[in-house]
């Protein structure tokens, strides 16, 4: 499951394991073709990865802090630290491609 997230949960959230925040807005039309295959990778990989999404418009802060400046944006998170940064919309097997290097 995806789980959304604001500016003032997103440190202590992102903090520990291998995490992929979403950050996207609901008139981005590649944001939205983006979030279903999200979705899957988060049935999926339950347990082994941490999926959130941030509305860059409703939770600026955080998008702004990392330098995104598209969206989507998917941000990769080990025990705190990003670890990769994926900028537009990307298909199920290279997110896939991309997160098993970190589980």
């Amino acid at each position: 499951m995806v789980k959304d997230i604001t500016d003032a949960q997103f440190e202590e959230t992102t903090a520990e394991g291998v995490t992929l925040v979403d950050f996207w807005a609901p008139w981005c039309g590649p944001c939205r073709m983006q979030s279903p295959v999200v979705e899957e990778l988060a049935t999926e990989l339950d347990g082994q990865v941490n999926f959130y999404k941030m509305n860059v418009d409703d939770e600026p802060k955080t998008a702004q802090s990392f330098g995104i400046m598209s969206i989507p944006t998917l941000l990769i998170k080990k025990d705190g630290q990003v670890v990769d940064k994926l900028v537009g919309f990307h298909d199920k097997n290279r997110l896939n491609q991309v997160l098993s290097q970190y589980i």
